[in-house]
């Protein structure tokens, strides 16, 4: 009798066991949220770092320089953001299609990269306060006679695939409707899309303004022009995991800080020629 309870306690262990591992395992990259079981911010300061998940396309946000080293506006904010914290600023770029996947698989800490805030992104994210306003502007050649949304119609506009363009233009069907196809072309991201305007193969080009206004500051002027109709008005925000509280809270703390010691201001100076920030005072 002795052996037959011993053999079934052993028998209930090992169960409990293999139930365990189990429930540890199914938490390691289901993509929905449960990769990542232990708190962020403590997970951020044991690894000693804080990985920020990028479309390393996307200037003046994030974007290669002709070193090949990834800098931008949101780099320098992160940088920062990281020193004070105590960790090192890791950049992984990503696929901005699968952003969330990247972050709800653990594999990035936040999306910090000119993010603009939409419903899809409230309900799947946990974002940050807004740090900088935004626009979808469309972007056309100077020489194009394109100089309303209406002389779109019959053109080739383009955009990038995921991005809020994508839902600007959805929101103005009296402008999609009247496109070449009755829809835009999506692209990887702006570089492959402006490329295809400077090449004639596209008419237009929807993105973020910030993005707009460094293409145009790059080229003088001289071959660009931002329409002065607009087809939406946006912000930015972190995105962090859904329920990733502590995390959000510590980077947003620490921005309201860099805010009133004047840091934040002079990061966005240096990018944009004036301090354009909308961070909101720390309570």
């Amino acid at each position: 009798m002795k052996r037959i309870l011993a053999l079934a306690a052993a028998a209930l262990m090992a169960l409990t066991l293999f139930a365990g591992c189990s429930k540890n395992e199914e938490g390691a990259g289901s993509g929905d949220g449960s990769a990542v079981e232990m708190n962020s911010l403590e997970k951020v300061k044991k690894a000693g770092k804080l990985i920020l998940g990028l479309d390393d396309s996307f200037p003046p946000m994030g974007y290669r320089d002709d070193s090949d080293e990834i800098v931008g506006y949101d780099i320098d904010l992160a940088k920062e953001v990281a020193s004070r914290m105590g960790v090192e600023l890791v950049v992984q770029p990503i696929n901005w299609d699968y952003k969330e996947t990247e972050l709800n698989d653990g594999n990035i800490d936040c999306i910090w990269n000119g993010m603009s805030i939409d419903d899809e992104r409230r309900q799947k994210l946990n974002l940050s306060e807004p740090y900088l306003n935004n626009r979808q502007v469309v972007v056309v050649l100077k020489d194009s006679g394109i100089n309303t949304l209406a002389d779109l119609a019959g053109k080739e506009a383009i955009l990038q695939k995921g991005s809020t363009a994508v839902g600007a233009l959805d929101s103005h069907p009296e402008v999609k409707g009247t496109l070449k196809g009755g829809e835009a072309l999506e692209v990887p991201d702006n570089v492959q899309a402006m490329m295809e305007l400077k090449n004639g193969t596209g008419d237009a080009v929807i993105m973020d303004e910030v993005v707009a206004k460094y293409y145009l500051a790059k080229d003088g002027g001289d071959a660009y022009k931002i329409l002065d109709e607009v087809l939406s008005e946006e912000e930015y925000a972190i995105g962090f995991r859904k329920g990733d509280q502590e995390l959000r809270d510590e980077v947003q703390k620490i921005l309201g800080e860099m805010k009133a010691d004047g840091k934040l201001a002079e990061i966005t100076a240096k990018w944009f020629g004036e301090d354009i920030s909308k961070v909101p005072d720390n309570k």
